[in-house]
């Protein structure tokens, strides 16, 4: 007997990312659990969800805060807000620094700014950091809100949660635990693998105690582009993987001016036609600002200007010029930053954003030059190893993404033992970097250029 064969259902990533979203406002809305948790990949529409759900609370009639982790992000909520419902009164809560938000927001009727909570309660949202929430009190706003939004929640330590709780009754907690760990001044060895380690993230404390509180994922990244989607969901998310939201061809990225041969224009070409570039020098041991990776970096960016680059998507039919602003270079430190910047300086170019990955977290770009971590160094440090910073390198553009790196990196990391001290109590994170970094070189490896030919 012939068994029919089974239909193969088309993966739809609008009514994928639809029907998640529907069950995250269901519980926001319905549930009674006092906390909801939503992992999101990089590009998943983290605000998108967040001003829906928003929207969706003020409607039902139910006064909620919103807490993010900076200003930046408090004020982008704030214009996202308003964009989609101008009528909607929306309090900013700021500090009295004179440049604790961004002066566009006093052109907004329907924005109350004040540095008092109580000022704004009345409102149906009100949005600010974590930092200013803390200086808050109940009885400030005469009375905890009924719900709360966390934004960013996996970027907040558990101790600016703790700050905060008693300002709400229940909250969405939305962020990427794909993204690099919540930033600690001082050190926190004393407290580790303890359920109440303040600079653990919010969300992992939040589990540790609540481990029955209903968990969502996001399973689709509208950013990533399907070249790159199954390398960072394989090497950051494999127990949350996702899809990306376009399909092969949706995106193209072209240049009007040929190709002189170099290294650079190579690892553009093949960055252009599969997504991912990987431009390797000569293994050496270098400084930390490795003039040779650095000026390399700083030629790849020219030489993506001086090619006329246009891009295409599913965004229209149009071409889009593939201008400075739309251009990014990642590094893991500050001083390769500056280099990279006085480098570029020293080529004409402007324009261009050069950060470090904990400053690039949320952003997004058409195409991004990566100074890989690990390039040139004689060891491979926990910082370098975090699999935060690398996701975060790896996962910022639309179109394609040039790794810039000396060889030997995966010999480095074979040759690296893992000599962290193993604590009881301490939640293991998985993938690790050593695996992380593995895993993203050998696809890159698949792309390599030598920079000498």
């Amino acid at each position: 007997m012939t068994t029919a064969p089974t239909a193969v259902t088309a993966f739809d990533p609008g009514a994928e990312a639809a029907r998640a979203t529907d069950a995250i406002l269901r519980d926001t809305l319905h549930s009674e659990a006092r906390g909801i948790v939503v992992d999101s990949p990089p590009g998943a529409g983290k605000s998108t969800l967040v001003v829906r759900a928003a929207l969706e609370l003020a409607d039902a009639g139910r006064p909620l805060m919103i807490v993010a982790q900076t200003n930046a992000q408090v004020d982008d909520l704030v214009l996202r807000l308003h964009e989609k419902s101008p009528e909607l009164p929306v309090g900013r809560l700021h500090s009295s620094d004179p440049d604790a938000y961004d002066k566009t927001l006093d052109d907004l009727p329907n924005v109350r700014l004040s540095t008092k909570a109580g000022d704004l309660a009345p409102l149906p949202i009100v949005i600010s950091t974590a930092a200013k929430w803390a200086h808050v009190r109940p009885d400030d706003a005469g009375g905890p809100w009924r719900h709360a939004i966390v934004d960013e929640a996996y970027q907040m330590r558990s101790d600016a949660l703790l700050a905060v709780a008693g300002l709400f009754e229940r909250a969405l907690f939305v962020g990427d635990p794909g993204q690099l760990d919540p930033f600690s001044t001082v050190g926190s060895e004393q407290w580790a693998g303890l359920t109440y380690d303040p600079s653990a993230s919010a969300v992992s404390t939040l589990l540790a105690h609540n481990p029955d509180l209903p968990q969502h994922e996001l399973p689709v990244s509208w950013r990533l582009p399907a070249s790159a989607a199954p390398l960072v969901s394989a090497a950051f998310y494999p127990f949350t993987p996702f899809r990306s939201g376009t399909s092969e061809g949706d995106r193209t990225l072209n240049f009007r001016a040929a190709s002189d041969g170099s290294g650079p224009d190579r690892v553009i070409d093949e960055a252009a036609r599969a997504g991912w570039g990987l431009l390797e020098l000569p293994a050496a041991h270098t400084p930390r600002t490795d003039p040779e990776a650095v000026r390399a970096v700083a030629l790849v960016v020219r030489r993506l200007l001086d090619r006329d680059g246009v891009t295409t998507s599913e965004r229209g039919p149009e071409e889009t010029p593939l201008t400075a602003d739309r251009i990014c270079v990642g590094t893991a430190h500050r001083d390769q930053a500056a280099a990279v910047r006085s480098a570029l300086a020293g080529l004409g170019v402007q324009g261009v954003t050069v950060d470090t990955a904990n400053r690039l977290q949320g952003r997004e770009y058409d195409v991004t030059v990566v100074l890989h971590p690990l390039s040139g160094r004689p060891d491979a440090t926990a910082f370098h190893l975090e699999t935060g910073r690398l996701c975060v390198l790896a996962s910022r553009h639309r179109h394609a993404c040039v790794v810039v790196c000396r060889a030997g990196v995966s010999e480095l990391l074979d040759e690296h033992p893992s000599a962290e001290p193993v604590q009881l109590g301490v939640t293991v994170k998985f993938p690790d970097g050593w695996e992380a970094n593995h895993s993203v070189l050998s696809r890159l490896s698949e792309h390599r250029v030598a920079w000498g030919g």
